[in-house]
């Protein structure tokens, strides 16, 4: 006898709950969906350049370039600071070795009211522009250049005004303002660009002199010899293949404006085209040419004594 059922249905296989896990499904999507997955986060860039591209190492040692006029070095310094050439401070190298000139750098600075400044050997790298400054370092005032016309205006009578063209030296052109201040020059000119300025190296050259000679920087050289020639004087180039002697020279006794070109090139173009006169000193055949601030000191003391033998 077969025994029957109440409920046939709970003997049917049991279907899956399709839709059921497909809605629980549906929901875990939308909660994921809610929160941003590690895979799905936008990628921090910061983080990213930092591991593909490591930052370097930032590095105190000099470029070569200074960042302010300075002397640096134990004799240079010590040497600047008996001259007195103007300066703001005095920077000693954290650790340095004291010496005698060490020293007296530091009772001159102090003497001289100088403010002193102890730091790392890195920056003073960087303010000198050197590794070789042998921890100490002497930074350097900026220098005062007097206006043309006022250079043109209080030149006595006959003036006499040194011009440069191409004197990359400063060396050469502490020399030469020393020279002007001897052999009693009324001021001495340099252009802006492609000549040495007044750094502390051609302070140091000039011997003090620059602190008594008026010296003027110009934007045109070719211009301040214009306005040279309308206030009467005669433009003279100094340049080895000059047309005339020194010991034929006669414009010595009048108001003369100097033009000194560099060794190696001479006088530029245009500068040569203003020039009344190219004056050259004559020398052995076996001597290529002489030093700028060689030649100029002795043109300076040729004009100074023809002047002299007219009084």
């Amino acid at each position: 006898m077969t025994k029957q059922l109440r409920n046939p249905d709970r003997m049917k296989p049991k279907k899956a709950a399709k839709p059921e896990r497909k809605q629980q499904a549906t929901k875990q999507e939308k909660r994921a969906a809610r929160r941003p997955q590690k895979d799905d986060a936008p990628a921090r860039t910061t983080h990213t350049a930092r591991t593909a591209s490591p930052r370097p190492a930032r590095s105190t040692r000099s470029s070569g370039k200074p960042t302010q006029d300075a002397v640096a070095g134990r004799n240079p310094v010590v040497e600047a600071l008996r001259a007195g050439v103007p300066a703001t401070e005095l920077i000693i190298a954290s650790r340095a070795e004291m010496d005698e000139r060490m020293m007296e750098s530091l009772r001159l600075a102090k003497n001289a009211n100088l403010a002193i400044k102890e730091v790392a050997r890195g920056v003073l790298d960087i303010i000198t522009g050197t590794t070789n400054h042998q921890g100490i370092g002497l930074v350097i005032k900026e220098f005062q250049y007097t206006n043309f016309d006022d250079l043109l205006n209080k030149a006595q009578n006959p003036a006499l005004i040194i011009g440069m063209d191409g004197v990359t030296d400063p060396h050469n052109l502490g020399a030469i303002v020393r020279s002007a201040s001897a052999f009693g020059a009324d001021g001495v000119v340099i252009p802006e660009r492609r000549n040495a300025s007044m750094t502390g190296s051609a302070w140091k050259s000039s011997a003090g002199a620059a602190a008594r000679m008026p010296i003027s920087q110009v934007t045109n050289l070719v211009r301040s010899i214009e306005d040279a020639k309308k206030a009467g004087l005669f433009v003279v180039g100094l340049d080895a293949e000059g047309t005339e002697s020194l010991p034929k020279f006669s414009m010595a006794k009048d108001s003369i404006y100097v033009i000194v070109g560099s060794e190696g090139k001479g006088l530029s173009r245009l500068v040569r085209e203003k020039c009344d006169v190219i004056l050259s000193i004559p020398m052995n055949s076996e001597m290529e040419s002489l030093n700028a601030s060689v030649a100029t000191a002795i043109v300076m003391h040729w004009i100074a004594a023809e002047r002299a033998s007219a009084n």
